[in-house]
């Protein structure tokens, strides 16, 4: 399981919230609940806090995946 330092986490913010994030398991929590009343996750991929709000996340990964398809042929 991947561990942010404590030091990291001091410091770390839910950027939705502005709330502090705790470790929970692999993923980061903010301490406070969105809008939605949901409190929000944030995965820890290679020992990096992804901090992007979740819609991001998506389009991110999805842009991702694009760009390692390999060339497209017409």
């Amino acid at each position: 399981m991947p561990k942010v330092s404590p030091e990291l986490l001091s410091i770390l913010r839910c950027p939705v919230t502005g709330s502090p994030l705790e470790q929970d398991g692999e993923e980061l929590v903010s301490t406070a609940a969105a809008a939605s009343g949901e409190k929000i996750r944030y995965a820890i991929q290679d020992g990096i806090p992804l901090l992007l709000p979740p819609e991001l996340l998506a389009a991110a990964n999805a842009a991702a995946s694009d760009r390692h398809d390999g060339p497209r042929r017409a």
